[in-house]
């Protein structure tokens, strides 16, 4: 019996308490010798083992894929699966618990949060971890609920005929603030504060029939959809309340006011704000409330890429707003602004830096044009958006030109076939339209996928790119790579994980003439074209989440102690076991996916 066996340590914390005394008079000691062999890879296990003191190397060959100290367990994949995926060798003298394999099984049987540690693959993994975190009653539960169990009202109609006065006592009989009308095959919407506006301000007769004020633009959701889908649709377009639908049939209204009972955001508040806002100075406020979301859905247990969603619909219409407040007359009627890089692909969270653009239909003052493009980027940098270290800014010109001028300078980085070249397309590629005339964007992105039909050499210089920074072992303090720009305990999430497989998609998405830009509409596409094999797709998608998950945790520690570069530095030594796991596991996928993309794009030339 190990009585100093550490059950607070993850996986094993997912135990009930009568579990845990099972695992803990089952389980025994063992000692390595340094260099001896502890499973070799493609060997089954049967025993789990869990660092107690010393060091072991999980390898790969020659290769050193990390270092595994006290309190980290191996090898899950050799015990559940029947096959190591590497050689696991004791670096020096090393005690482990030995768990009995068979014990560890009927237990993985029977508690799915402790199961989670054992899956084969990241996504399903993440998933389960992700469940086994979140807060009990938090956010994430809110937002998962249904709106059918949210919606207070069940939906009352009245004919396009009946008067103001009618619609009013129909409202006020039923304790309602809305009604669904009937007008030919059509259905509208009427609500008291249409009724209060047209008797007190218009002095319309209240016997005028509610077809004059009714409004046919209903934006509705399902009655089975989450209420994280309706807080969007409401983020979306900027409205208070929404039909709901079961099947065709309308069945109620979901309000604002619904949400906010359920929970304490203020997503669907935030638009609201942004649109009255009269100035600049008057936009800051909203903005920081976007800010301010994040770190409040982070802590309340909200998935990040549902984070990263919500906050790139309110950062979207933020711009849009200072787009109106200060373009001049001619940059409205031509311009039209987009956003690149991970504000483009809808997956930033917390700010790091501005990433947008400016395409206009037709020449403009160049006294307008240099006006806008100061108090653009300058309002950004008052909001807190800091500068973009590349330019890719409105303020820069090469970003904010005619559409005619892109295709041009797009046509010479494809000519100049150089890195940084290919780094600007890359940046391109991601590009969103806000507002305007976006056939702008459409048309210019066309050009640019005709550009490179048929250029293989181009692609593979541009895939080439994914090797920008290494991907490191997972280890322990000093076996951690330094390619990455850091040394020591630390590694860049930015560079070793995110940058590869946003990029390494990317390249295959352009090589399919894919124009979506979110990373993980893209890796539907190809699943759906059989360009990317499904099971990868789904491990790429998982490792990325899990990225995007330390990182934004590291975001917000680093906004709270002033030092933004940080924002992406991930200290794997503060991870709990189950934690380094999985993120050892999502490394894993990135180099399997850096030898997909070197193969298919034959990058090895470079």
């Amino acid at each position: 019996m190990a009585t100093g066996f550490d059950t607070q340590n993850p996986p094993f914390d997912r135990l009930t308490q009568p579990e845990v005394e099972e695992l803990r008079a089952a389980a025994d000691i063992g000692y390595f010798a340094p260099g001896e062999v502890i499973i070799a890879r493609g060997a089954a296990a049967e025993v789990l083992h869990v660092v107690i003191k010393g060091a072991v190397e999980a390898r790969e060959g020659d290769a050193l894929q990390g270092v595994l100290g006290p309190r980290d367990s191996f090898d899950s994949r050799a015990l559940v699966h029947g096959a190591a995926g590497e050689d696991f060798v004791a670096a020096e003298e090393t005690l482990c618990f030995l768990l009995p394999g068979a014990l560890v099984r009927r237990l993985i049987a029977r508690n799915p949060a402790f199961a989670a540690f054992f899956y084969a693959d990241v996504s399903r993994k993440l998933e389960a971890f992700a469940e086994a975190r979140r807060p009990e009653g938090g956010m994430e539960s809110v937002l998962r609920a249904r709106v059918r169990d949210a919606m207070r009202h069940r939906a009352e109609f009245i004919d396009a005929s009946a008067s103001i006065e009618e619609a009013g006592a129909a409202m006020a009989a039923a304790d309602i603030n809305a009604l669904f009308v009937h007008h030919e095959a059509r259905t509208g919407v009427i609500t008291g504060m249409n009724l209060a506006k047209a008797a007190v301000l218009r002095r319309m007769p209240l016997t005028t029939p509610v077809s004059a004020l009714a409004h046919f633009d209903i934006v509705a959701v399902q009655a089975d959809d989450l209420l994280l889908d309706a807080l969007l649709a409401m983020t979306r377009h900027n409205k208070r309340r929404l039909a709901v639908r079961d099947g065709e049939a309308f069945v109620g209204f979901l309000e604002d006011i619904d949400l906010l009972g359920r929970f304490a955001g203020n997503s669907q508040l935030i638009p609201r704000r942004i649109d009255a806002a009269r100035d600049v100075a008057e936009l800051a406020e909203p903005a920081r409330a976007i800010q301010d979301q994040v770190e409040r859905l982070h802590r309340q247990g909200v998935k990040v890429e549902a984070i990263a969603e919500i906050t790139s619909d309110l950062n979207r219409r933020l711009f849009v707003r200072l787009f109106d407040l200060v373009a001049p007359e001619s940059i409205r009627a031509e311009g039209c602004l987009i956003l690149m890089g991970s504000e483009g692909r809808a997956e930033q969270t917390v700010r790091t830096d501005q990433d947008n653009g400016l395409l206009l239909g037709a020449e403009v003052p160049e006294a307008d044009l240099a006006a806008f493009r100061d108090a653009f980027s300058g309002a950004l940098d008052s909001f807190g958006f800091p500068p973009c270290r590349g330019g890719v800014m409105v303020r820069n010109p090469l970003w904010s030109q005619t559409a005619a001028g892109m295709e041009r300078q797009l046509r010479d980085w494809v000519e100049a076939r150089t890195p940084e070249a290919a780094m600007n397309i890359a940046i391109f590629l991601d590009a969103v339209a806000l507002n305007g005339p976006t056939v702008l964007l459409e048309n210019t992105k066309a050009a640019l996928f005709r550009m490179m039909r048929g250029e293989s050499a181009l692609l593979a210089q541009f895939a080439h790119l994914i090797d920008s920074f290494a991907t490191p072992s997972l280890g322990v303090l000093t076996t951690l790579m330094t390619s990455v720009g850091v040394g020591g305990d630390v590694i860049d999430i930015k560079k070793a994980g995110i940058f590869p497989i946003v990029h390494g998609i990317r390249t295959m998405a352009l090589d399919r003439g894919i124009s979506t830009t979110p990373t993980a509409a893209r890796i539907a596409a190809l699943v759906a074209a059989g360009a990317l094999q499904e099971e990868l797709g789904r491990d790429l998608l998982g490792a990325l989440r899990v990225f995007m998950a330390y990182r934004i945790a590291s975001q917000i520690e680093a906004v709270r102690r002033g030092s933004v570069e940080e924002e992406a530095l991930v200290r794997p030594s503060r991870l709990t076991a189950a934690d380094r796991d999985i993120l050892r596991d999502s490394l894993r996928v990135v180099r399997a996916f850096r030898e997909v993309i070197a193969t298919r794009f034959k990058t090895s030339v470079f």
